[in-house]
């Protein structure tokens, strides 16, 4: 259950807005690591069709498994370099844009560059034709799991990240390691994968970003949810996470991504 929401006095941030000319598609959640090849060449099959199809990607963070600082992809392992190479191929076709997710909430305008991307905002106002979407990866949204936000809070504070950069890469990738280690420990404890999100905090977004339409990740539940708050909808979609290497019996692929165009959403299932 959500808290009420609380309205604040102070006035809240402007919000960037992109105007693009469709089909856009979008992605997210789709962890690259060096322990899911398969997962990574779906991914890079998807990369080659977007850029011969697609008018623009957005991937809307959690692209890596985790990320420890932009100088990484200056002498990246193998597996990275890969990964690299193939988003600057569809970069160099299509406009490609990375949103920050709660794994790899440090790529900045270094790695963009790097790629021939552009980075988003945490929160976006998309327009395609007359359609107005609010992007987000969608942890922020997730504000009854107090211990997460706390830990968000401090991660995305610029002094935590300084200190952490200034550390060598082996530290850095030992640390996330060890933190993403304690937070699947914590999921396994508490019985669940990822808390949901509160529409409170989503209607609060839609009010400042102008529409009713979210497109988000990070939950793990795909599918477009039409939710009702305070009698005005709230049209929701959610983007799948990818795995295709660490599947339990009986468990199908995963994977997927969105499409918006002149005829509206529609969700695109990865086809193994």
């Amino acid at each position: 259950m959500c808290p009420p929401k609380m309205w604040s006095s102070r006035k809240p941030p402007s919000l960037n807005k992109l105007a693009v000319t469709g089909p856009v598609w979008l992605a997210s959640d789709i962890h690259l690591g060096p322990d899911n090849p398969k997962t990574a060449e779906a991914f890079f099959t998807f990369l080659d069709q977007a850029g011969a199809q697609a008018g623009a990607l957005f991937l809307l963070g959690d692209i890596f498994n985790v990320w420890i600082g932009d100088d990484w992809a200056k002498t990246p392992p193998q597996w990275l370099q890969k990964c690299l190479h193939k988003l600057n191929e569809t970069a160099q076709r299509i406009p490609v844009w990375l949103g920050h997710g709660n794994r790899d909430f440090l790529m900045g305008q270094s790695l963009a560059k790097h790629i021939g991307a552009r980075l988003l905002d945490d929160q976006v106002r998309l327009d395609v034709g007359t359609q107005h979407i609010l992007l987000a990866h969608g942890d922020e949204f997730c504000t009854t799991d107090k211990a997460y936000q706390r830990f968000r809070r401090v991660v995305r504070n610029p002094w935590v990240q300084a200190l952490y950069l200034s550390l060598g890469i082996n530290q850095r990738m030992s640390i996330a390691t060890r933190t993403r280690h304690q937070s699947q420990q914590a999921q396994t404890r508490s019985n669940a994968v990822w808390h949901d999100v509160c529409l409170h905090a989503i209607d609060g977004a839609l009010r400042r970003a102008q529409t009713r339409t979210l497109i988000h990740g990070h939950t793990h539940r795909p599918g477009h949810y039409v939710d009702q708050l305070d009698g005005q909808p709230i049209d929701r979609w959610v983007l799948p996470d990818w795995e295709s290497d660490h599947l339990t019996q009986g468990e199908s692929v995963r994977g997927g991504w969105l499409i918006v165009d002149d005829h509206g959403i529609r969700a695109i299932d990865l086809v193994p």
